[in-house]
């Protein structure tokens, strides 16, 4: 069985994500956007962190008070170039997150993802990772991204991402049928490009204002 595709559909993430679709947004208004649904979605990926209890003083009396158990042990892996407008956001919500990089591009006429670069932290056995790329298209970028970080045998894995498409989610879960995916929609298809319909475009090209 595999594991779970959950859809946040909170209505601020909905709204926001309606706002990015839009042709017309600017890109520094998509920039804006993308980091503020990145800090959204990064509140329902944790939901499930670990707690500790610790006797503080407040100004009235102390109190055994809960707090992250694993914040520094969590690993955000952006893949490269448009997982950064995500991880900006996320890092807003968890500022003492290790971070790494894979970079990859789709090869234009196989669709095929190539490798170009990639920097983990160390010790990734003992770390949960979390896998961020805004779109999940055919699965290929996503599947090569978590191919090599399980190289590393971490913890565990969970891929988040803006915009699915039900190709990339059925293609994925054959590959990494442990590994959750968190998304804000799964939208129709694919179209003969391998782009996400009706999607959003090119999400790096609108986050960094290319073509």
């Amino acid at each position: 069985m595999s594991a779970p595709v959950r859809v946040i559909n909170h209505p601020f993430v909905q709204h926001k994500l309606t706002l990015m679709r839009q042709g017309q947004t600017s890109t520094a208004k998509f920039r804006r956007l993308i980091k503020e649904v990145g800090i959204l979605l990064a509140y329902e990926v944790t939901r499930d962190l670990p707690l500790k209890y610790e006797t503080i003083e407040t100004p009235i009396a102390p109190m055994v008070a809960p707090m992250l158990a694993s914040e520094k042990k969590m690993v955000i892996v952006s893949i490269m170039r448009a997982g950064q407008g995500l991880l900006d956001g996320i890092l807003e919500l968890m500022p003492s997150a290790r971070v790494g990089h894979i970079g990859l591009y789709r090869d234009p006429t196989t669709l095929v993802p190539i490798e170009y670069y990639l920097k983990l932290p160390q010790g990734l056995e003992q770390r949960d990772i979390l896998v961020v790329d805004p779109m999940l298209a055919t699965g290929n970028s996503a599947v090569a991204a978590v191919d090599r970080i399980k190289e590393f045998d971490p913890l565990s894995i969970k891929f988040l991402c803006l915009l699915a498409a039900p190709e990339g989610v059925e293609y994925f879960q054959q590959q990494h049928p442990d590994v959750p995916i968190y998304t804000a929609a799964i939208d129709h298809k694919l179209d003969e490009h391998g782009y996400i319909v009706p999607g959003m475009g090119d999400v790096g090209d609108r986050l960094y204002g290319t073509k």
